[in-house]
């Protein structure tokens, strides 16, 4: 439960909304209380199961001359207006009694919303930036569909939560300790007898809790799995439909569906049991209770009229006792929900600025790697070991190897998604984690082999991350792509709305759209993951000759999957299994007729 109440801390950012809303259910448990403690001189008089002692005593904290008090006034005020000018008088008493405690149990309600709402909201925020800060290296063993699930699933059981466990909190169990303060001073024999109940009560509800909580954990689990295989459904739409594989993607959403349900009706079995167990033990208590009062009541131990006062007020806990009951389940649910959500908030960020970290202003020399290695665990294979390299400013040095090789590792490296296992990674003799992260990846821009857009119009989408970005600087960038003719011949131009990564272009309209955006920021490293290849040969032509412009004077780094794109390259890097096995220009790289040739050989060049 301690994640649970993790959540819980972010409540004191709504302090004046949890003092508004504990005060309005102080005076609603008041209001609840009374108009029940007063029904027990009520019922005396009327019925006259108890006589108005013969003079008014003076009031008193003392119980019986309370009662006494209250029975005398009511007597005389009957024997003064009559029988039914009394009931009126005490059904008003009553009907003012239940307004307040109607109107201040909604006002409760009206205060606890804002703190439900703004509690979600401020997980939702931490939550979502932390995944934003968190390292390229945390997500590659996770499912996306999972990480979804945590953010909507997940986050909607916590929230669900949040409002009956604040009632918990706040206003059942003080109801529930008022009242029971109340039973103690009406008849302490019969709370005695009671207490004999509670604990198999506790022990019932204690286990049905516990198996509640370890369904909840596979619950999330199963939800999460479901969403990964409906993303990739949505992902792989395409490939789906062409391979025929419509009843094969079905029957295996339907298996995790399938068990998904199964547990979500065990779950939801359990925590609707807590309503009847709490009810079925009240009400056996109930009957104990007229039972043994009665019996007290014949042999003169207890008043008739504190016996009937007695069972209304128990029944009335009956309501309250089962909300804190069911809350307790709802809450076994949300810490499962809750230790996921940590699983995240709580994660490394490993990928931490120094205190004293500099503005990296720009790159005079160049960029060395320095014995570097990377693995993502340190009980796996290195991904990248003992890598010696020098890039030179203004030089365009291309990534040459097979899947698998550790080329994108090796640029993910130089922006700092994740940082080298050993070794060190120099700019102008510098190692890149004294400078601030902001300022480091301000200096390099990046076009990946896949066109990513975000669900935002053309012209934010090339402006992506430079707020203050101009229309003019905006067309010239997309000028420079070769996307300017295109977008002008859209309905809305730069301002058409992209929806679905941008689906409605071509994927070159949707790569040059990206490559603008690499042009806008105008960087001093230009990271390109074969940033051409998804063009057709006109557009590429275009595109290539735009690039070669803007890589002059910069330093370029290619990673290349097409040998036929980076024969022109400065410099040409060969990795093969995480190592550096060859580096030399093109002619230098055939001439040697190691591993760079058999690839120009496969390729037909």
């Amino acid at each position: 439960m301690k994640n649970v109440f993790r959540i819980l801390r972010y409540v004191l950012n709504y302090k004046r909304y949890v003092i508004l809303n504990v005060f309005c259910n102080s005076l609603y448990v008041f209001f609840s209380l009374f108009s029940f403690v007063l029904i027990i001189p009520f019922i005396s008089v009327l019925f006259g199961i108890v006589q108005a002692p013969p003079v008014c005593p003076e009031p008193s904290m003392d119980k019986d001359v309370l009662i006494d008090y209250f029975s005398w006034q009511l007597n005389d005020y009957k024997e003064s207006h009559g029988i039914y000018s009394c009931l009126l008088y005490i059904g008003g008493i009553y009907m003012v009694f239940v307004f307040f405690s109607s109107l201040f149990r909604y006002l409760g309600t009206f205060f606890l919303t804002p703190i439900r709402n703004g509690v979600v909201q401020d997980i939702r925020d931490d939550l979502y930036r932390k995944i934003t800060i968190l390292p390229v290296s945390f997500f590659s063993d996770k499912r996306k569909g999972d990480i979804i699930s945590r953010l909507t699933s997940d986050l909607g059981d916590v929230e669900w939560s949040i409002t009956t466990s604040l009632q918990m909190f706040v206003k059942d169990p003080v109801m529930v300790i008022v009242f029971f303060i109340a039973l103690i001073i009406a008849s302490w024999q019969l709370v005695v007898f009671i207490l004999i109940v509670l604990p198999l009560a506790y022990l019932l509800i204690r286990w049905v809790g516990n198996s509640l909580n370890a369904n909840s954990v596979e619950g999330q689990k199963e939800m999460g799995t479901m969403l990964s295989c409906a993303e990739e459904t949505l992902d792989g739409l395409r490939l789906v439909k062409s391979y025929n594989a419509e009843d094969i993607m079905s029957d295996r959403f339907k298996r995790n569906n399938d068990r998904y349900t199964g547990l979500m009706i065990k779950i939801f079995r359990k925590r609707e049991l807590a309503s009847p167990l709490t009810e079925f033990l009240a009400i056996t208590a109930l009957v104990s209770i007229v039972l043994f009062g009665g019996e007290m009541v014949l042999t003169g131990k207890l008043q008739p009229a504190v016996l009937i006062g007695f069972t209304l007020i128990f029944a009335r806990i009956i309501s309250p006792l089962q909300s804190v009951v069911t809350a307790y389940y709802n809450l076994q649910k949300a810490n499962a929900a809750a230790v996921r959500l940590y699983e995240i908030l709580d994660a490394d960020e490993k990928i931490l600025e120094e205190k004293n970290a500099v503005t990296l202003s720009g790159i005079k020399y160049g960029i060395e790697f320095k014995d570097v290695s990377f693995s993502y665990n340190a009980n796996e294979k290195p991904v990248l070991q003992n890598i010696n390299l020098c890039i030179k400013k203004g030089q365009t040095v291309a990534l040459v190897g097979a899947s698998g090789a550790g080329k994108s590792t090796l640029v993910d490296l130089v922006s700092r998604f994740a940082d080298c296992t050993s070794g060190e990674i120099l700019f102008d003799g510098v190692n890149i984690k004294k400078f601030n992260i902001n300022s480091l990846r301000q200096k390099i821009g990046l076009v990946t082999q896949e066109s990513i857009l975000f669900n935002d119009t053309i012209f934010k989408n090339i402006a992506f991350g430079n707020k203050d970005a101009t229309m003019e600087q905006v067309v010239q960038a997309a000028k420079i792509a070769n996307a300017h003719d295109f977008i002008s011949r859209l309905e809305k131009g730069y301002f058409t709305h992209l929806t679905d990564r941008g689906l409605s272009l071509s994927g070159g309209e949707r790569q040059r759209i990206c490559i603008a955006r690499a042009v806008l920021k105008n960087p001093e490293i230009l990271v390109l993951d074969e940033a051409t290849s998804a063009l057709d040969t006109k557009n590429e032509y275009l595109v290539q000759q735009a690039l070669t412009h803007l890589m002059q004077g910069r330093t370029s780094i290619i990673i290349a999957h097409r040998l036929s794109t980076v024969t022109q390259a400065d410099l040409i890097v060969v990795l093969n299994q995480g190592q550096l096995v060859e580096k030399g220009t093109h002619t230098e790289l055939v001439e040697k007729g190691g591993l760079y040739c058999q690839l120009v050989k496969m390729q037909n060049l």
